[in-house]
């Protein structure tokens, strides 16, 4: 669920606590978080509801000048109109992790053994170290150009970016991505490099 900076800063001050998305099938799941470019949302309710229902009271809620400016909108798409209750409830904890770079040997053995699962799973075979190797030698980067370096389209690989930065070990920058210090004290003691 995607929603503009504008409408999540309101969201933050707690001035817009509700969504209206009109969608075949919700992409977010009541009692779920959703990470957002300013902290993470709870999801407090999704429940379908009909466009007759939706009151003024509900756009005021949900950020929108009218209700028919509402209506409208969703009247432009197709599928299910979803009612969904949002709050905000902090900064993104992977913030906080990515800065926790006082490593010491058990958090060193535990990122590897997380490194190890992942590169398990893969279809491709290992790909972890070979990122974050790529990313340190090429901070700021785009993604585009990093995939086709490893041969790699770049929705797949930026999804395997999303997975280190789970990990606090990438940071996203304006283009590209960079090492988090979390991941640059991991490298430089990763059990891996070393043998």
């Amino acid at each position: 669920m995607l929603i503009p900076r504008p409408l999540l800063e309101r969201i933050v001050a707690g001035d817009v606590t509700l969504q209206f998305r009109r969608q075949r099938r919700p992409t977010v799941k009541t009692g779920g978080r959703l990470r957002t470019a300013l902290g993470e949302l709870a999801i407090d309710a999704v429940e379908p509801v009909a466009l007759s229902s939706i009151t003024a009271a509900d756009a005021r809620a949900a950020g929108a000048a009218s209700r028919a400016e509402l209506v409208d909108r969703l009247r432009a798409r197709e599928g299910t109109v979803y009612r969904i209750a949002v709050r905000w409830t902090g900064d993104d904890p992977r913030v906080a992790l990515r800065q926790a770079a006082e490593l010491d040997d058990d958090a060193v053995a535990e990122i590897a053994a997380a490194l190890d699962a992942i590169d398990a799973r893969s279809r491709r075979g290992p790909w972890t170290r070979e990122v974050l190797d790529l990313i340190a030698r090429r901070p700021a980067t785009l993604a585009a150009e990093l995939a086709t370096e490893l041969g790699r389209e770049r929705l797949p690989f930026k999804a395997d970016v999303r997975r280190l930065k789970e990990l606090g070990l990438t940071e996203s920058l304006e283009v590209g991505y960079r090492l988090s210090p979390r991941g640059r004290a991991f490298r430089e003691r990763d059990p891996r490099r070393a043998g």
